[in-house]
C-alpha cells in the first residue's frame, strides 16, 4: 500500500503545474485499504433523549466513533476527529497528539464536554458534543485556544471516515459547491450524509482512505495538495478546511437523511439554530429522567448510579420502541471489516430484560412494559428467541438458549405483579415461550455464554424460575390443570438440580470434592451420559493447536448463583458455599480497584495476553458484571454489598462506562492497558450497568431485587413437600428411574401409550392428557416394590399410525436418600437441636 501511495502522490506532484478541473475532479487509486471500525471500549456514549432525534454517538480518546442513524443497531460512521498543521513544522490528530478530559454536559444528561490538550501544551481544543434533540443530526461546538502567533497560523480540518449502512466498502464521497459555501457528502444505497459547519470551508477533498484522503496528504507535508470532488465505491475519507480568521470558535454540523435533499435539510435547520438554544433544550430533555433517581441519595457515587440510569435508557431504540441493544460498540472494532457486522448493536433478550429490569428497580415501569411489547412481537411462532437479532426481528446468530426464553416470561409475571402491564395481554407470549421451555429442554443448546451445551446451573435457575411464574398466569386464566403440569416439570427440573451439574469428583480444590460445574454437556440420548463426573467440554476460542478439550467437571463458573438469585436455593446451600470457594480459588482476581471474577477458567475470550485483540482465540479476563451478581448473592446471604458497589465504581471509565471486561495482567503502558483497567473489549456493557443499578435497589431493600418469592417459597422454604416426577420425552428417553417415582411420558402431539410392566404378560392402553401449552402427556406410578422395566410404545392419534418401535425404561432400587436432600434435612435437624438449646 505504501508503494501505490507513493505512486499516486508522484504522478500528481508531476503535473502540479498542469492541475485543471478534469484531472482533479475524480479522485485516483480507489478503493483504498481495508476498512475497519474502532475500538470497542469508549469513554462516552450519547443520545439526545427525544424521539425526533434517531442518533446515537459515541466517543473515544476525545473523538467522535461510531454514529448510529436511524436506528440503534445501524452505525454510519467509523470516526471523526479534527487534524492540526501550522503548515511548515507539524501535524498533529486528536487522536495521537492530545491528552483528552470529558464530562457530561450536565449531570446525566448524555451529551458531552471535551477538553483536549496537545501534548506540548502549544494549544487546546474543547468540544461540546451533542446530538439535536429535534433533527438528525450530531452536533460539535468547538473552540480553539492558543497563542495570537499561533493561532494565526493554524489550521483545523475536520476528517470524517463514513462507513454507510454498516460498511466501509462501496462508500461514495463528493464535495458540494453552493456559491462560496461547501458541503462534505457521502452516500450509500438510502443513506446520506452531509457535513457543514458555521464558518466556511476553505479547502475540503474526497480521498480514498490509506491513498489519498486527507489525513495521508496533510500528513505528507502539511498541506492538502490533492483536493478532489468525488471518491466513488471505496472505503473514503471527507476532509474539509476550516476558516478561523473570523473566530476560533464554530460548530459542526453532521446530519443524516434518506435522500441528498433530505440531509441538506437536516444540517440547514440544526446549524441554523444558536447552539446555546440547542444545548438548553438538550439538556432539559434530558432532566426529565431526574424521578427515576430515587435510589441515588443513598449512593455514596449519586452520579453515576444516574448516568448508569440514563445509559440504560439511552440504549432504546427510537423507531422500535422498547428494542435494546447489547452496547454501543463494536468489541476488537479496529481489528474487523465488514465481513462482521453485528457487533454488540444487535438485541439479545438475555440482555435486553436484564437492563429493563435494572430500569424497573430504579422505579420506570414505562420502559419495560415497551420492552415486553417488543419482545411479544419478536417471539417465533414456536415460542422460542433468536440467539440475538437487529431491531427489525431479523436474526443474526440462530443459536438456541433456553435462557433467552425464559428471561421475558420473568419480565412479564414482574410487570404483572406491578400492575404495570397496562393494557396489553401477554398471555399468548407466555404461552408460546412456556411450551417451547418444555418441549425444547432441559438440555439447552448453548449456556449463557454462547458457547457450550448441555445442563447449565445459570440456564436451570432461569429455566425454573420463568416456569414457576408462568405457572401463576395459568392459574389465574383458570388453567388450572396445566398450571399443575407446569408446576411438576419445574420440580422435576429442580430435583435434577444437584445430579445433573454438580461433580462429587473435583480436584480443583484440596477437601472439596463437590461443587456445581460449568456445563454439564450431556447427550440428550442416554441417561448415563447426564452423569457430571463424566464428559468433555470444548472450549471455545483457544490458541491454534492449543488444548481445547478438558473433564466437563474441572470447568467452572459462578452461574450457580444464579439459583440463589431467583429462589431456587438458599444462599447458605452446603453445595452452593463450597462452590463459591472453588470458583474464589479458581477466578476470583483481587485488583487495586475490588474483587472481580473471570467467567471460567480456560476461557479464551479476551485481550491476547501480548496485549494484541482478540481475532477468534486470546485470554478470558475478568467481568465486572460478575461483581455484581457476587454482591447479589451477598446480599441474599446477609452481608454487605458496599465493597462490590464500590468495585463495580471503580471499574467505570469515561463518563461513568461499566466495561464488558477489565485487564488482570501487569501494566503495560505503551498499550494503554492497566492492572484493573478496561481492556479493549465492549464498553459500556448494559448488563454490568444493570447489575449496578438493581444492586443498588437490592442493598436497599435487604433483598435480592430479582428473587421469584414463588420459587423462594416452593424450594427453599417448604423444600420436599412435592411428588417425585421423572420425565421421558422425545428429546430426553431417561433410560433409569428410581422405584416409587411418578414416570411421566411426554410428546408433542396426542398418543394413546401402549404401555407394560411384567415383560408384555399383560399391558394398558391410556389416551394421553392435554394440555393448554401443545403437549400430552401418561402419568405411570411406579411402585416403590417395582423392579421390572417399564416398556411403551406409541399409537399417534392424529395419524392413526403407531410408532413401530418398543422403548424401555429400567427400574432400580429406590436410593435412601439423595446427597441434597441428606444435607438438607442434616442442616434443619441441626438447626432444631439449636433452637432448643437457646429456648
Amino acid at each position: 500500500m505504501k508503494n501505490q501511495v507513493a505512486t499516486v502522490r508522484q504522478h500528481l506532484l508531476k503535473g502540479q503545474t498542469m492541475k485543471n478541473q478534469s484531472f482533479l475532479r475524480r479522485a485516483p487509486g480507489g478503493p483504498g485499504i481495508e476498512p475497519r471500525w474502532t475500538h470497542g471500549a469508549k469513554v462516552a456514549v450519547g443520545t439526545a433523549y427525544s424521539t425526533s432525534s434517531r442518533i446515537w454517538y459515541t466517543l473515544d480518546a476525545g473523538c467522535v466513533t461510531e454514529v448510529y442513524y436511524p436506528t440503534i443497531d445501524t452505525p454510519q460512521i467509523r470516526d471523526l476527529q479534527f487534524l492540526f498543521t501550522d503548515g511548515e513544522t507539524f501535524f498533529h490528530d486528536e487522536r495521537r497528539n492530545f491528552a483528552s478530559e470529558i464530562d457530561c454536559v450536565s449531570e446525566a444528561a448524555l451529551g458531552f464536554e471535551v477538553t483536549n490538550r496537545e501534548n506540548e501544551g502549544r494549544y487546546t481544543l474543547h468540544k461540546t458534543v451533542l446530538g439535536d434533540p429535534y433533527q438528525n443530526c450530531l452536533l460539535i461546538r468547538v473552540r480553539v485556544e492558543a497563542s495570537p502567533e499561533l493561532l494565526s497560523k493554524l489550521k483545523v480540518y475536520v476528517l470524517c471516515a463514513p462507513h454507510l449502512e454498516i460498511g466501509g466498502w462501496h462508500n461514495n464521497g463528493e464535495i458540494l459547491q453552493s456559491g462560496d459555501y461547501k458541503v462534505l457528502l457521502a452516500h450509500k444505497g438510502n443513506t446520506w450524509l452531509a457535513i457543514g459547519a458555521t464558518v466556511p470551508f476553505t479547502e475540503a477533498s474526497c480521498g480514498y482512505v490509506g491513498v489519498n484522503d486527507g489525513w495521508t496528504d496533510l500528513a505528507d507535508n502539511y498541506r492538502l495538495d490533492w483536493q478532489y470532488e468525488e471518491a466513488l465505491d471505496g472505503n473514503i475519507a471527507l476532509t474539509g478546511g476550516l476558516d478561523l480568521s473570523q473566530s476560533p470558535e464554530f460548530t459542526v454540523g453532521v446530519a443524516f437523511g434518506t435522500t441528498q435533499h433530505d440531509a441538506l435539510s437536516t444540517l440547514g435547520q440544526s446549524l441554523n439554530i444558536p447552539f446555546e438554544r440547542t444545548r438548553e433544550a438538550f439538556i432539559h430533555q434530558w432532566e426529565q429522567t431526574s424521578k427515576r433517581f430515587s435510589l441515588a441519595s443513598k449512593s455514596n457515587n449519586a452520579k453515576l448510579y444516574e448516568r448508569s440510569v440514563n445509559l440504560l435508557l439511552a440504549h432504546e431504540d427510537k423507531t422500535y420502541s422498547g428494542a435494546m441493544i447489547a452496547s454501543l460498540s463494536i468489541p476488537w472494532g479496529d481489528q474487523k471489516s465488514d465481513d462482521e457486522l453485528g457487533g454488540y448493536h444487535l438485541v439479545w433478550t438475555r440482555d435486553l430484560v436484564k437492563s429493563v429490569t435494572g430500569l424497573l428497580a430504579a422505579g420506570d415501569t414505562s420502559t419495560p412494559l415497551r420492552s415486553l411489547i417488543y419482545l411479544a412481537v419478536s417471539q417465533r411462532e414456536d415460542g422460542g428467541f433468536y440467539q440475538n437479532f437487529w431491531l427489525d426481528g431479523r436474526p443474526y446468530w440462530a443459536g438456541v438458549q433456553l435462557d433467552e426464553v425464559a428471561f421475558p416470561v420473568l419480565l412479564t409475571w414482574r410487570l404483572w405483579k406491578n400492575k404495570a402491564l397496562g393494557n396489553f395481554v401477554p398471555f399468548e407470549m407466555v404461552r408460546r415461550a412456556c411450551g417451547f421451555l418444555i418441549r425444547e429442554g432441559p438440555i439447552s443448546a448453548q449456556d449463557r455464554w454462547e458457547e457450550a451445551s448441555g445442563y447449565s446451573p445459570s440456564t436451570l435457575a432461569v429455566h425454573i424460575a420463568a416456569l414457576i411464574c408462568a405457572a401463576e398466569f395459568f392459574d389465574d386464566r383458570g388453567e388450572h390443570a396445566t398450571a399443575e403440569f407446569v408446576r411438576d416439570y419445574a420440580d422435576f427440573l429442580e430435583s435434577h438440580i444437584e445430579s445433573w451439574t454438580v461433580t462429587t469428583q473435583g480436584t480443583l480444590v484440596p477437601g472439596i470434592s463437590r461443587h456445581y460445574i460449568r456445563v454439564n454437556p450431556a447427550s440428550a440420548a442416554g441417561c448415563a451420559d447426564e452423569d457430571p463426573n463424566c464428559g468433555t467440554l470444548v472450549i471455545a476460542n483457544q490458541p491454534p493447536g492449543a488444548r481445547n478439550e478438558f473433564p466437563a467437571n474441572e470447568i467452572v463458573d459462578a452461574g450457580f448463583l444464579e439459583l440463589v438469585r431467583y429462589g431456587i436455593r438458599s444462599a447458605d446451600d452446603p453445595i452452593i458455599k463450597d462452590s463459591l470457594r472453588v470458583v474464589d480459588a479458581v477466578l476470583k482476581v483481587e485488583t487495586p480497584y475490588g474483587p472481580a471474577w473471570r467467567r471460567y477458567n480456560h476461557d479464551g475470550y479476551g485481550q491476547r495476553e501480548d496485549a494484541s485483540s482478540y481475532t477468534g482465540w486470546g485470554k478470558g479476563r475478568p467481568w465486572p458484571l460478575l461483581t455484581g451478581e457476587r454482591g447479589h448473592y451477598e446480599i441474599a446471604a446477609g452481608g454487605d454489598a458496599t465493597p462490590y458497589l464500590r468495585a463495580l465504581e471503580n471499574f467505570s471509565q469515561g463518563i461513568g462506562l461499566m466495561p464488558e471486561q477489565i485487564w488482570d495482567g501487569p501494566d503495560l503502558p505503551n498499550h494503554y492497558l492497566r492492572f484493573g483497567g478496561t481492556t479493549d473489549a465492549a464498553m459500556p456493557l448494559l448488563w454490568a450497568h444493570s447489575e449496578y443499578v438493581k444492586l443498588h435497589r437490592s442493598a436497599a431493600d435487604g433483598q435480592v431485587f430479582d428473587l421469584v418469592e414463588a420459587a423462594h417459597e416452593r424450594y427453599v422454604r417448604r423444600r420436599g413437600e412435592r411428588k417425585t416426577i421423572e420425565v421421558w420425552k422425545p428429546n430426553r428417553q431417561v433410560q433409569t428411574v428410581p422405584a416409587g417415582t411418578l414416570l411421566r411420558i411426554q410428546a408433542n402431539s396426542p398418543f394413546l401409550l401402549h404401555w407394560t410392566s411384567d415383560d408384555w404378560q399383560h399391558s394398558k392402553d391410556v389416551r394421553s392428557q392435554g394440555t393448554a401449552i401443545g403437549i400430552e402427556f401418561v402419568d405411570i406410578p411406579l411402585p416403590k416394590e417395582q423392579k421390572n422395566p417399564v416398556q411403551f410404545t406409541f399409537l399417534w392419534v392424529d395419524e392413526d399410525r403407531w410408532e413401530g418401535k418398543d422403548y424401555r425404561v429400567n427400574v432400580r432400587e429406590q436410593e435412601a436418600t439423595a446427597h441434597r436432600s441428606l444435607d438438607y434435612r442434616r442442616r434443619k435437624k441441626t438447626q432444631g437441636k439449636r433452637a432448643a438449646a437457646v429456648g
